[in-house]
């Protein structure tokens, strides 16, 4: 059994420990947060720790943290101190960002003999491989990503750091157009802004502040300020009545050409009810795989592109072979 911990108890934490759940090589045997005590109520019978004041003390066997915390200032705190101690994955989504932390997470893992698997999910995280896998098969081409529609739980946290924010929640929206284009054999030179927009619905905590939030979040960098981005606000009621789910989805394309003339098209879709289920289901997969490494005595960060993937399934090797080969 892989011995698992979570950091972090909101949508994606709930997310991962469904997860675990549906694994049998799996055990759910902590959750560190920051409100242990409202957490404890929630969660019965495992251990609930503090995120701040137990991570250097807990004698609780714990082989993988699973840190389930906001990119903006969550995981950049949390993922070099929880590294030291345990081997930890995380779904650090800010991808201007994502070669930086690689490199500090990097030099800490290997500091304490760790496995550090950043930045997993499906984007970054499956549609990297996806983009890497067009560009590998066919080295003649272009590749675009199209996000949506549905939820972005790291644009959504970003949006809520906003002084004044009470809740939030983004929509990405891929502009069919775009995508049409691509499916039509072009490979047009699309900036961000003519690929997606962004819809943000914001409870504000005063009324008189709305046109503070609407702008600082429009012209938030590497989240919004690149995308023509529209806010709206609603009530606490109309946020529990028509956002309460967390759908989202996406498409990798690639568009090359092999010998003269011949048109190529790959194309990878991603369809989800549940971005956070989906994204746990994903974190604990690479759970396992951080496990293994470690077992084999590897340290140090890795992302899913540096991750065979039979490290990945519950399956053996000899049942990888003849089932879904």
């Amino acid at each position: 059994m892989i011995n698992v911990a979570i950091v972090g108890y909101g949508n994606l934490g709930h997310g991962v420990r469904t997860s675990v759940e549906r694994n049998p090589d799996m055990e759910l045997v902590a959750i560190f947060t920051r409100r242990p005590a409202q957490v404890q109520e929630e969660v019965r019978g495992t251990p609930v720790l503090d995120s701040q004041e137990d991570v250097a003390t807990t004698d609780v066997q714990i082989d993988v943290v699973i840190l389930c915390g906001g990119s903006k200032e969550d995981t950049p705190v949390q993922g070099p101190l929880f590294i030291r101690r345990f081997n930890t994955v995380d779904s650090f989504d800010t991808h201007a960002d994502i070669p930086d932390y690689f490199n500090r997470m990097d030099d800490v893992a290997r500091e304490f003999g760790n496995v550090a698997v950043i930045s997993a999910g499906w984007d970054p995280g499956i549609f990297s491989l996806e983009r890497v896998i067009g560009d590998a098969f066919l080295p003649v081409s272009k590749g675009y990503t199209f996000w949506g529609s549905g939820v972005s739980q790291g644009h959504s946290d970003a949006a809520r750091k906003v002084s004044g924010v009470v809740d939030a929640r983004q929509y990405t929206i891929p502009l069919e157009s775009a995508i049409e284009q691509v499916r039509e054999g072009t490979t047009p030179g699309f900036s961000k802004r003519e690929m997606h927009k962004r819809v943000v619905y914001v409870i504000a905590e005063d009324d008189s502040e709305q046109d503070r939030i609407r702008r600082e979040i429009a012209e938030m960098p590497n989240y919004f300020a690149e995308y023509d981005t529209e806010v709206i606000f609603i009530t606490g009621e109309e946020m529990q009545r028509d956002h309460a789910a967390y759908p989202h989805g996406g498409f990798v394309l690639t568009s090359g050409q092999t010998g003269k003339d011949n048109r190529q098209i790959l194309e990878y879709k991603c369809q989800l009810e549940s971005n956070p289920e989906f994204t746990g289901s994903i974190l604990v997969a690479c759970a396992r795989a951080a496990f293994r490494l470690k077992q084999s005595g590897q340290k140090g960060a890795f992302t899913m592109l540096d991750i065979p993937p039979a490290l990945l399934s519950q399956h053996s090797g000899d049942v990888l072979r003849s089932s879904f080969m």
